[in-house]
């Protein structure tokens, strides 16, 4: 397996408050998580950085080895971590109203599991085929199911980036949660909205299969991005398998 992931501020934003890190568990593990924080000025980074942190240095201390296992431990994390982030919202006024969105991914003998929260998104590149695996949780693709918008009105709605779910809410957060088997030489790409708002799908699948190597795809995805206006800060992390999985 290999990995590389990087993050950039883009065009328009004054700070960025997108984070990404890869940690490793007791018996060799690795744990993928992605954030794009929300808030004021400082809000979005902190609560980016501290849900990516803690979430890390707990699976650090970690022993699981099995899928099942690793659904429920990111839920209950998560959960935790929604609950520690709008505490500290509560304590510090320059804190408050801060959240993120959150991509966690477990990589297992052969399986992912995947724990999301929020817009940022999760994508399995099989066979030179891009397929999200995450459901936006936003206002706009609310209105796609629904059948009042289509995605192309989606995608230039000015409403777009308005979160229906996000960690540092009050109360419970639900995190969506699933199991995936890995297939010898697939890809994972997980990403903030700052690409997907930027860069269609089509493209995002041709520049990493066009490219020379993990490093360079993350690269030229968020010279892309920032090619059609950089709006967001852009935080790509591509995962190669090569061919250990299920054939």
């Amino acid at each position: 397996m290999e990995f590389s992931f990087r993050s950039d501020i883009g065009k328009r934003r004054t700070t960025n408050q997108d984070y990404a890190e890869a940690f490793t568990n007791q018996n060799g593990y690795h744990l993928a998580l992605l954030a794009d924080g929300m808030g004021g000025h400082r809000a979005g980074d902190v609560a980016s950085q501290k849900v990516v942190t803690e979430l890390g240095k707990k699976w650090q201390s970690s022993q699981i080895t099995e899928s099942e296992k690793a659904v429920q431990w990111l839920i209950q994390r998560i959960q935790e971590e929604n609950t520690a982030i709008y505490e500290a919202g509560q304590q510090q006024e320059k804190l408050q109203g801060m959240g993120t969105t959150v991509e966690a991914v477990a990589i297992l003998e052969n399986q992912i599991a995947v724990g999301h929260v929020g817009d940022s998104r999760i994508y399995l590149l099989r066979d030179g085929q891009l397929m999200q695996l995450t459901e936006d949780h936003s206002l706009v693709n609310e209105l796609v199911k629904s059948g009042e918008l289509t995605k192309e009105m989606a995608a230039v709605h000015p409403q777009k980036n308005i979160v229906t779910r996000s960690v540092g809410m009050p109360g419970n957060v639900d995190v969506d949660v699933a199991v995936y088997d890995i297939h010898a030489y697939d890809r994972l790409l997980i990403c903030s909205d700052g690409l997907t708002n930027m860069v269609s799908e089509e493209e995002i699948g041709h520049l990493i299969n066009s490219s020379s190597s993990l490093e360079d795809a993350c690269q030229r995805l968020i010279d892309k991005a920032n090619a059609y206006g950089g709006l967001d800060n852009i935080t790509v992390f591509l995962i190669s398998f090569g061919g250990v999985g299920h054939d």
